[in-house]
């Protein structure tokens, strides 16, 4: 009886036209995505990209619409006034702590609230609709409702938390202020990410956490090593675009404390240069670069989770 074995050098042709093969698939899927994205890419940049070359053609000109017709270029003058004034970097530094802060700990409710509707059995469409309900509300709604029940003459926050004094101005500074915004921020936007958390659970293998359970593994022992590396995508997609949302916060700012105590947003400052004072060539500046930080924040966060599509379709 003959034995056929196969030589070092034909194992490595055969991974190496694995590997070959598994790229083009995925070549040819990039290029179906980009022919099927390619209609909604054309049509929002068809309603954006006025937009935003008139921003950047303002942003090069001193101009105010107090004065129309004084209108004169500046060049990057605009731009390095805005990065050297310190109010500028007070509100990125508002604007980064806001979005660090709220999405962590939505990350944290969002995946406990997906949990529970996933496994829940009973009831499972009153209680999505339940957890889902603060997300469909308007955010100026819900930002008036906030400061409301912050309010320290007839707000119920004071009453029902024992180590806060009835008469405690919540908005009379820098701390509460910023507390108060990010709690109404939190409401209502966590139901968001445990959606996009709960359409990452449903991509876990049942098979795979049975297995680990008749191993032996504990609850948590399932969740580090079965669960989380399998939602690292829908994690990523998560976190994305909460961040990115959190990063442009104003409608809470506006309702809750109109900027005052110095909770000021990127976003608030901008609508204050060119709403409130009708500074257009300085505004304008501070839209671009509000644009360009959040392709830096969405550059960052991608790197960050290094998630590999192909791999994760088992195709590398």
């Amino acid at each position: 009886m003959t034995h056929t074995t196969v030589a070092p050098d034909d194992k490595r042709d055969v991974r190496r036209a694995d590997k070959a093969a598994a790229s083009d698939r995925s070549k040819a899927e990039n290029r179906l995505g980009m022919r099927l994205v390619a209609p909604a890419i054309f049509l929002m940049l068809l309603v954006t990209a006025f937009p935003m070359l008139r921003a950047i053609y303002l942003s090069v000109f001193n101009y105010s619409l107090t004065a129309p017709d004084d209108r004169e270029f500046v060049g990057l003058s605009n731009y390095l006034t805005a990065l050297t004034d310190s109010l500028f970097w007070e509100t990125t530094l508002n604007t980064v702590f806001i979005m660090v802060v709220t999405v962590a700990i939505e990350l944290v409710i969002g995946f406990a609230f997906a949990m529970v509707m996933h496994r829940v059995i009973f009831a499972r469409g009153v209680i999505r609709t339940s957890i889902l309900i603060p997300y469909g509300i308007i955010t100026v709604v819900s930002g008036f409702a906030w400061q409301f029940a912050f309010s320290n003459n007839n707000g119920f926050v004071n009453a029902w938390l024992p180590f806060v004094e009835d008469n405690f101005n919540w908005f009379g500074e820098y701390g509460s202020a910023m507390a108060a915004i990010m709690v109404s921020e939190i409401w209502k936007t966590t139901p968001f990410m445990s959606l996009l958390l709960l359409a990452g659970l449903a991509q876990v293998s049942e098979d795979m956490l049975e297995a680990a359970k008749v191993d032996g593994a504990t609850w948590w022992q399932r969740l580090w090593k079965v669960i989380l590396p399998n939602m690292r995508s829908a994690i990523m997609v998560a976190v994305l675009f909460r961040a990115l949302d959190a990063y442009r916060i104003f409608d809470n700012i506006f309702v809750m404390t109109a900027g005052a105590q110095g909770t000021e947003s990127i976003s608030f400052l901008t609508y204050r240069q060119v709403i409130e004072q009708f500074q257009l060539g300085i505004g304008s500046a501070l839209s671009v670069l509000l644009f360009l930080s959040v392709l830096l924040i969405a550059f960052l966060i991608v790197k960050i989770f290094r998630v590999d599509l192909a791999a994760a379709r088992q195709e590398g």
